[in-house]
């Protein structure tokens, strides 16, 4: 973000934590009829040093289905940085309220290979604030480096060091702020016919808490009945990420360590669920892979949960 202020974070932070300030945030617009204002803040929040922690990327593997490797997962990765870039919208001058945010799509290059015993620098901000139909929506940008200092003890990272990159769109469904037009041509997902499908996934009413367990994700919607219903919710939620990191081991190691990932979520999979998944994978000219679109699905409705990609990168 041009013009954007570093924050360095001495640690990272805790997510209940930020569930509680956000909730206290909500709580506090609500009584003022105040909100952040119109414009994103211009920070860039760092940790420096992260290192994974062996036991919860063992655990991570064996819930999502990737196979054990040194090599830290995507989605993993995305888990690591998910408290800094939650961090980022618990700012007093973020304009919308974190709470009931929902999760739009992600966008992932996977540049290097990323091993767990790598010390990273990771990096969390937020840009592009503009209209929806639905309310308003931004991206949170989230980068690793390979940890490193210069001489003059400044991050020696560099942009196209980045061996990870993550952004994430958000909706703040029904808040409009002012000044941002929202869009007047709805967006209408194309037509769905589901294929039949390469995998079925039975996901039980622990789902939400088993991913939360291993990505530290306690959004009290993926959790328990009564906490979701707290929320406005019918049932618990499955996370999207535990979603799209679970298609994205499907797809298997024929993708390598370095690769472009997209999800886009249509319709929330409520817990506990059957999800149906269909892989297709396209070659290049002389058989190597290309590509692996993805898509998934309520078996009984035929109502598409979310799609996706992962692509080889030039």
């Amino acid at each position: 973000m041009s013009g954007s202020r570093t924050v360095i974070l001495g640690e990272m932070p805790s997510l209940s934590k930020l569930y509680v300030n956000a909730a206290a945030s909500a709580a506090r617009r609500r009584v003022l009829g105040t909100h952040g204002g119109t414009e994103l803040p211009a920070y860039t929040h760092e940790v420096r040093g992260v290192k994974a922690d062996v036991a919860n990327l063992t655990a991570y593997q064996h819930l999502i289905g990737e196979s054990a490797s040194d090599v830290l997962p995507a989605g993993f990765i995305h888990a690591l940085a998910f408290p800094l870039a939650m961090s980022v919208m618990n700012r007093d001058d973020f304009p919308l309220p974190l709470l009931g945010m929902i999760h739009l799509s992600n966008k992932v290059v996977q540049a290097a290979p990323v091993p767990f015993t790598q010390a990273l620098d990771i990096r969390a901000r937020v840009e592009n604030l503009r209209g929806h139909r639905a309310g308003t929506q931004l991206d949170v940008v989230a980068e690793v480096f390979t940890a490193g200092r210069d001489a003059a003890g400044q991050a020696a990272a560099k942009q196209e060091d980045v061996r990870w990159r993550g952004v994430s769109t958000y909706l703040a469904k029904g808040v409009f702020l002012p000044g941002i037009d929202k869009p007047s041509v709805p967006v209408t997902p194309p037509p769905f016919s589901a294929p039949d499908p390469t995998a079925l996934w039975q996901l039980g009413v622990d789902t939400g808490r088993a991913y939360a367990a291993v990505s530290g994700d306690f959004n009290p919607i993926h959790l328990s009945v009564l906490t979701a219903k707290a929320l406005g919710m019918r049932r618990s939620l499955a996370h999207g990420m535990y979603l799209a990191s679970r298609a994205l081991a499907d797809v298997g190691a024929v993708r390598g360590d370095s690769f472009r990932w997209e999800v886009a979520f249509e319709a929330p999979v409520f817990l506990p669920a059957r999800v149906a998944l269909d892989i297709g994978t396209v070659q290049a000219d002389g058989g190597a892979w290309e590509r692996s679109d993805y898509v998934a699905w309520n078996p009984l409705s035929g109502r598409r949960h979310f799609s996706g990609s992962v692509a080889a990168l030039p």
